[in-house]
């Protein structure tokens, strides 16, 4: 294979995970020309002195923001970085298994041009996810089918789990929260997306990054997307 890619890894406070993560991507990502940027908003546990430290062993460039800014603008710096044609965005918990990501290159190989990780079609899943949990992403998912028709018929429009082509990134975005694939959607309107399966995983390490600040986040994000995109039609 020779399809070339940048991952992109936005973080806060993810020293412990940040080792893990860049040795699971280089396993999987052999045979590819790939490089790795971790976006970090300026971790006070050093996340990003650990990842500069990795990038002896892997293909790593460390951009580091001087305040916390949040996911979805972390991702957009991340697509100004990269530079190859395919740009895959995963989380640094773990949760996101790396070695999804050729399957999610092959889908961009094959033509299309968004290529989602779902936990909700054949094969795919979530390990540790409470009822609570469950209630709030499908509520979440199907607020956002409602507001924005452009997500309608992608079962996990939730995802933070996903590949794009490089005509596809973002060169800013309008929201605060971190469901930057909504916004991908809504301002470029793909016509071929794939979702391939993956399992969900328990965090190893750190707290989990959504707090109730985020869901408020994620519902003015919608209403700013419906604001800006929402008389666009579906894809």
């Amino acid at each position: 294979m020779s399809a070339l890619v940048s991952v992109i890894v936005p973080t806060y406070n993810e020293t412990e995970n940040i080792p893990e993560l860049l040795e699971r991507i280089d396993a999987t990502m052999r045979g590819y020309l790939y490089e790795v940027i971790t976006v970090d908003d300026n971790s006070p546990d050093g996340t990003a002195e650990v990842a500069r430290k990795l990038s002896s062993r892997f293909p790593v460039k460390v951009v580091v923001r001087q305040a916390r800014m949040g996911l979805s603008s972390a991702v957009v710096d991340g697509f100004k970085n990269a530079t190859e044609r395919y740009r895959a965005e995963i989380d640094a918990d773990l949760q996101h298994p790396p070695e999804v990501i050729p399957d999610l290159i092959q889908k961009l190989e094959e033509g299309y041009q968004v290529a989602i990780a779902s936990r909700y079609i054949q094969g795919g899943g979530t390990v540790g996810f409470s009822y609570f949990r469950r209630i709030i992403s499908k509520g979440a998912a199907m607020l956002g089918w409602i507001m924005l028709p452009q997500t309608r018929g992608i079962r996990d429009v939730m995802s933070n789990f996903f590949a794009i082509r490089r005509e596809l990134a973002l060169g800013e975005t309008k929201l605060k929260g971190f469901k930057i694939l909504l916004e991908i959607f809504s301002a470029r309107c793909p016509e071929k997306v794939a979702e391939v399966p993956y399992v969900f995983q328990r965090r190893k390490y750190g707290k989990s990054k959504l707090t109730f600040k985020e869901i408020i986040n994620y519902v003015r994000d919608l209403y700013r997307l419906q604001r800006i995109y929402g008389n666009r039609n579906k894809y």
